[in-house]
């Protein structure tokens, strides 16, 4: 399901360094936003660390190169 956000009132040195950021990507500002919503609610450091901790309590295998292969995205 797809929703919509609505952001009112933004400053115009902020409109301007997201219209760049979005210019220097080659995207549209609203496909440059996404973009960055979804990185932004990608896994905290403190959310892949606790998953890390809860697979290893279980016995299970954490492999450290996933590990930071997940961490590398999230940043």
């Amino acid at each position: 399901m797809k929703h919509t956000i609505k952001i009112r009132d933004v400053d115009e040195q902020t409109y301007r360094m997201l219209c760049t950021r979005a210019n220097n990507e080659g995207l549209a500002l609203d496909i440059y936003l996404k973009k960055e919503l979804a990185r932004i609610a990608g896994p905290t450091m403190a959310e892949l660390i606790e998953r890390a901790d809860r697979r290893r309590a279980r016995g299970r295998h954490v492999d450290g190169g996933a590990i930071a292969e997940a961490i590398t995205k999230s940043t």
